[in-house]
């Protein structure tokens, strides 16, 4: 199990908001950022069951940076595995998930679709890195993944971003890539260019 939060919304045809926090954040971190995108979907909030000198995290580092890459495939599975338990229990589509991580979370929800095709349908991924990179890739078509960058970020850089895109989009993914002109934290001005980008796709 992972400590959570489901909360039911009032449009079960939206997809069910999957939030991941970042490093030292918890199940409640994102519940006001889900309100934002959309106040109709329902909500699986999910707290990292790693810790780092005691800050919760979905998955181990070796270094700022530097992924354990064996504890990072263990954890997508992990997380994978508890989804999927979600769904029978809170009886909502497996196929309905729409992912919003921020830095530490949005590297889980990356690795989500790195290493499977039905994990999610959609993904907003805030200063994301690339999760992994000696894998073959799932068949992603039909899947919709937007990234927000910070243009002076010192944790994820600009490389890191715009290779994050290309690597999705030569798995068939369609990528949005949104650049803000700040560092690595999350503005208001990101979240509402998510918001805009999610009602493309998923009103």
């Amino acid at each position: 199990m992972m400590q959570h939060i489901f909360r039911k919304g009032t449009n079960s045809e939206k997809p069910v908001l999957l939030l991941l926090h970042g490093t030292g954040g918890t199940e409640q971190d994102l519940l006001s950022l889900a309100e934002l995108v959309d106040p109709e979907a329902s909500v699986l909030s999910v707290r990292g069951n790693v810790l780092e000198n005691g800050m919760p995290r979905f998955f181990k580092r070796l270094a700022e940076g530097v992924f354990d890459e064996e504890d990072l495939v263990f954890r997508t599975k992990e997380l994978k595995a508890f989804i999927e338990q979600a769904a029978i229990d809170y009886q909502f589509a497996p196929s309905n998930i729409v992912a919003i991580g921020y830095s530490n979370g949005a590297n889980i929800a990356a690795s989500l679709l790195f290493h499977y095709d039905d994990a999610v349908k959609g993904a907003i991924l805030h200063h994301p890195m690339v999760p992994i990179r000696n894998v073959t890739m799932p068949d992603l078509a039909g899947i919709h993944v937007w990234i927000g960058a910070g243009a002076n970020d010192p944790i994820c850089t600009q490389e890191e971003s715009t290779e994050l895109q290309k690597r999705l989009e030569e798995a068939g993914a369609s990528v949005g890539l949104h650049w803000e002109n700040a560092g690595h934290q999350l503005t208001m001005s990101e979240v509402k260019a998510a918001k805009a980008w999610y009602e493309q796709y998923f009103r």
